[in-house]
């Protein structure tokens, strides 16, 4: 495999989980009395342009199905997040009915509906059906495609260039991390602004976030490797922020390489120099991670097997990718773990790929009362605890595996 951004032959392997299956491929029942397909899921860096990516071997089209399950709208704290850059966006940028905004991976309309209800023109683009359906009931216009240069071409044919375009957790989601960032620059205006939110590589490697690795994650990036991509398609990254969502994200803020209107603040520099300083312009800071991965897994193994010789029953809640990954990793099973609750309805009474656990709504939890629950999507944990809060009352405890075994 050669590098999806510099084309340079990759050859340094820095994670390999063995072979699972894709993450969101939630399995029915009718599914479950079928073989499953599994993949090879490793990553690799490119020593070129130290861009972090997973080798190829499901396509997008069928990891970004018309059924997809996950839904941006179910957590609250996310809703929250996306509603307070909206009003940051307005406020600094000016914003108004003559503005046009463009969400890439708009989801459920979770982010414009803000847009919507403050009357600024808006489009979302969504390649899956479910969830731009879901979008278009919440009034916000949506366009069933994925994003590329022929989108953005054919957008411009219609005059509609963006003064705000978007991206929240789409840019690790993009096989072809070219075509999508020429598409931004076709798509925005001379003068307009791109924001793309993504987790940043650093914690990845820093804090052992492995569970992020998944087949519909194609790059894992650092700031050093996005800015040269920008660069190529002529653009310019000229302020960065370090968010606390996902684990620790970074969100950009990039413009044309001659726009005006932007003066590159010290935020860069000062990221690079973390990274250079972390070693992820060498192969060191990559080399920790597998380590850092085995020592979580057994870490779980460990508790689980303790915790069932004991006679505790163990249920988990949030049918996320990350929880697929590491419980795929592991070999967790339902000799271990009785079931997943998840407050997404498209999940519920669905399975878990690769575990094959059921899926059940968040009653599950107090109409079985395990002893204890396993918040797989650790990112948050406090949310969760806090709406399952119940457990305490029968002698319950909440644990997290991520970024080491917590019990609390």
């Amino acid at each position: 495999m050669n590098c999806r951004h510099c084309a340079t032959p990759l050859s340094n392997k820095i994670l390999d989980l063995g072979y699972s299956p894709p993450s969101n491929a939630y399995r029915s029942e009718a599914d479950s009395q079928r073989p499953e397909v599994t993949y090879p899921l490793r990553i690799h860096v490119c020593v070129n342009c130290w861009l972090v990516q997973t080798e190829d071997y499901a396509t997008a089209d069928s990891l970004f199905t018309a059924d997809y399950a996950y839904f941006s709208s179910i957590s609250s704290i996310w809703l929250a997040h996306a509603k307070t850059y909206c009003e940051q966006m307005q406020r600094q940028f000016d914003l108004g009915t003559q503005s046009f905004v463009v969400e890439i991976a708009s989801n459920d309309g979770y982010l414009l509906k803000n847009f919507v209800s403050a009357n600024i023109p808006c489009l979302g683009i969504e390649p899956t059906a479910s969830t731009a359906e879901a979008a278009r009931r919440a009034g916000v216009e949506s366009l069933e495609v994925f994003f590329g240069v022929k989108t953005a071409a054919e957008l411009v044919i219609q005059g509609k260039q963006a003064d705000l375009l978007l991206g929240n957790n789409v840019y690790a989601h993009v096989p072809d991390i070219n075509d999508f960032t020429e598409g931004l620059a076709l798509l925005l205006k001379p003068e307009g602004l791109i924001t793309l939110e993504f987790p940043h590589v650093l914690n990845l490697l820093l804090l052992n976030q492995f569970d992020t690795v998944y087949h519909e994650h194609y790059s894992y990036l650092s700031l050093t490797a996005v800015r040269r991509i920008f660069k190529q398609f002529g653009l310019r990254i000229w302020h960065v922020e370090c968010l606390a969502t996902h684990g620790g994200s970074l969100r950009i803020y990039g413009c044309h390489s001659d726009a005006s209107n932007y003066v590159t603040q010290s935020s860069v520099s000062e990221i690079l120099g973390q990274e250079e300083r972390a070693g992820l312009l060498g192969l060191a800071g990559y080399q920790r991670l597998q380590a850092g991965a085995d020592a979580i897994k057994h870490e779980t193994l460990s508790f689980l097997l303790d915790q069932h010789r004991q006679g505790k029953r163990i249920a988990a809640y949030g049918a996320a990718a990350k929880g697929n990954t590491l419980m795929n990793y592991a070999g967790i099973r339902a000799d271990l773990v009785e079931f997943v609750s998840d407050a997404a309805v498209s999940k519920q009474g669905k399975r878990m790929p690769g575990s094959q656990l059921a899926i059940l709504s968040p009653e599950a939890i107090a109409e079985r009362r395990p002893d204890l629950v396993w918040i797989l999507p650790w990112n948050i944990a406090d949310e969760v605890a806090e709406q399952q809060s119940a457990i305490r009352s029968w002698g319950g405890q909440f644990f997290t595996s991520l970024p080491k075994l917590r019990v609390f």
